[in-house]
């Protein structure tokens, strides 16, 4: 299961119990903002792209949308999502779980500008019905990034 991947993932750091799992689902950023209580832009959500026959996953503020204008001069390509089935395979962990956390490798990894504003945010843990709450400097130290990017609007 997908989620004790990332258990397992921060255990390593001695984090594990930070992860929160709820009764409810936190699929989308609506679900999780309402099962977190929080604004739904702090949820850092992780979308997942077909970049030359790789996945590329992009963690972006709840109320960020991708720039395709942005993303194309980024990547070099036109913004293809994965299809839930090839998430699963690509990435490794379900669509409404997807994370920047204990992904299969080969699987590279941007962080857009638009977190930057907030002090904590809130990405899944690889289901449908968690996440954790971590700092900037928590986000760039637990996840295995390329860089930051920026390729959203809507959110400035």
């Amino acid at each position: 299961m997908s989620i004790e991947k990332v258990r397992a993932y921060f255990r390593q750091y001695g984090m594990e119990d930070r992860i929160q799992e709820f009764a409810v689902s936190s699929a989308t950023v609506e679900l999780a903002a309402a099962a977190l209580g929080c604004e739904p832009c702090r949820i850092a959500k992780t979308l997942s792209f077909l970049v030359e026959g790789k996945a590329v996953l992009i963690v972006a503020a709840g109320d960020a949308r991708i720039d395709n204008p942005k993303y194309k001069a980024q990547f070099g390509t036109k913004a293809k999502m994965l299809t839930p089935e090839q998430v699963q395979e690509l990435v490794g962990h379900p669509v409404g779980g997807v994370c920047p956390f204990a992904v299969s490798g080969g699987v590279s990894i941007w962080l857009d500008v638009s977190l930057k504003r907030f002090a904590t945010v809130f990405p899944a843990c690889g289901s449908s019905n968690s996440a954790i709450e971590l700092t900037m400097e928590e986000l760039e130290k637990y996840t295995p990034y390329s860089a930051w990017i920026d390729v959203c609007k809507g959110w400035a």
